[in-house]
């Protein structure tokens, strides 16, 4: 079998680019200011915000079952009639559109809020297997790994543009600036709908359309073909161990991304200036790690560069919930008068370093194990993984805190990638490239 080869430069540069336009969807609504000011300001619920985190985390969890539902049978339909970017194109400007609503929730206006960040999120969260499935057309699976990395460092790149100019124009969340940080929407959607330009504009849609048989609709022959690839991937053992994995890796990826600027405010107490240098933190180190595993990955192979990033997770983890206890223990082992925040700060490095080479390497071991022509199929049961895990892994960590506190339920997340390292190990690397090269070869036999 002819291997893809590799794309040109203007292409896989453009598809990037929609890495870099989406990050400010997730950063500025999800992670950095509307999911703190949906708790504090929307909900309002203090001192602990329990009602808060958890109406949060079940709007997402909500958005998350929407995609799990729609992704394989769009993914399905997409592979036959060659219209992924078509699929792309709707999710995007739904995305821009809904996120761009926000603006007009006021505080109190808990349903309104919860109805636009499920519809909102919804799109955008199935837009990332959408451009994801255009991946293996980019190059040698041997060179996906860079390709991804590429991508994720550019996507946290343009999270850092979007988020420093929110931060420094639009102020801190609180009620007092409500009518200046409700413009974090609009400016959201406006960033996401101008910077992914290049990406449709230089992406191409590789294959011919197929017609629809006679008899079936869209939806039918989504079922249908979506049914024969879920009998596929039990012929590949070693994609479904990597789905298995991807699934408790991303439960707690989708946690620290939900949940960790709510975490800085309510646990760690951090003042305005730490959590912006936090952000600046995660945004360098996430770009540098998806980078630098994307380029071990072509040497090391995808599975080692992949248990490497499980292990630093692991390590970050550790980092974060521990961060009240070992503050006083390094000031009275130095001599030095830190706070809780400060040492945060170290957490927040190894949590840039995971979370950029965790999601990077995944996705590109998912292309390396995927056959061609089943592209969109394929990633569309990576998302759905990746979904089931979001829902999963918030609202498991949404029912905890509840019960216990936001501090200590984030060993949850401990858990999850323990199970993700333990559930990857059978994977054999070789052996699973090998079968989707081979039923590539046997269905054009056929």
């Amino acid at each position: 079998m002819v291997e893809a080869r590799r794309a040109p430069a203007r292409e896989i540069f453009g598809w990037a680019m929609f890495d870099f336009a989406n990050q400010a969807y997730t950063l500025l609504i999800i992670t950095v200011v509307f999911g703190d000011l949906f708790t504090r300001v929307i909900v309002g619920d203090g001192p602990d915000y329990r009602l808060g985190n958890f109406l949060w985390s079940l709007a997402l969890a909500i958005s998350y079952l929407m995609v799990v539902v729609a992704n394989p049978v769009c993914g399905a339909v997409m592979d036959h009639t060659r219209s992924r970017k078509r699929f792309l194109f709707a999710s995007y400007l739904l995305t821009v559109g809904a996120t761009g609503l926000l603006y007009f929730v006021e505080p109190g206006w808990i349903v309104t809020a919860v109805i636009l960040i499920i519809v909102s999120n919804f799109a955008y969260a199935i837009g990332e297997g959408f451009i994801s499935s255009f991946l293996p057309d980019l190059g040698p699976r041997d060179e996906l790994g860079w390709i991804s990395g590429l991508g994720w460092s550019l996507g946290y790149v343009g999270g850092l543009v979007a988020t420093a100019f929110t931060l420094a124009f639009l102020g801190d969340v609180s009620a007092e600036n409500y009518d200046t940080i409700r413009w974090v929407g609009p400016f959201a959607a406006v960033f996401f709908l101008v910077t992914a330009i290049p990406t449709f504009a230089w992406l191409k849609e590789r294959g011919h359309a197929r017609p629809i048989p006679n008899g079936q609709s869209l939806v039918s022959l989504g079922m249908h073909r979506m049914l024969e690839t879920a009998r596929a991937v039990t012929y590949f053992r070693d994609l479904r161990a990597l789905l298995v994995s991807i699934f408790f890796s991303m439960a707690g990826i989708y946690i620290i991304v939900s949940f960790s600027f709510i975490y800085g405010s309510q646990v760690i107490k951090w003042d305005e200036a730490t959590r912006v240098l936090m952000f600046i933190t995660v945004q360098i180190t996430a770009a540098i790690g998806a980078i630098l595993f994307g380029w071990l990955q072509g040497r090391i192979g995808a599975k080692t560069t992949y248990l490497m990033t499980l292990v630093l997770w692991v390590v970050a983890i550790l980092a974060i919930w521990q961060t009240p206890a070992v503050t006083p223990l390094i000031n009275a082992a130095f001599g030095v008068a830190l706070e809780a925040q400060d040492v945060f700060l170290f957490a927040g490095v190894l949590s840039g370093l995971s979370l950029g080479s965790a999601q990077s390497a995944g996705r590109a071991l998912v292309g390396v194990l995927t056959p061609s022509g089943k592209a969109a199929e394929f990633f569309g049961f990576w998302g759905t993984a990746s979904k089931l895990a979001a829902i999963f892994g918030i609202l498991g960590l949404g029912f905890i805190q509840w019960a216990l506190g936001l501090a200590d339920a984030i060993l949850f997340c401990l858990v999850l990638f323990v199970l993700a390292m333990v559930t990857v190990l059978p994977l054999n690397e070789a052996r699973g490239r090998a079968a989707a090269e081979g039923w590539r070869d046997s269905e054009e036999a056929a």
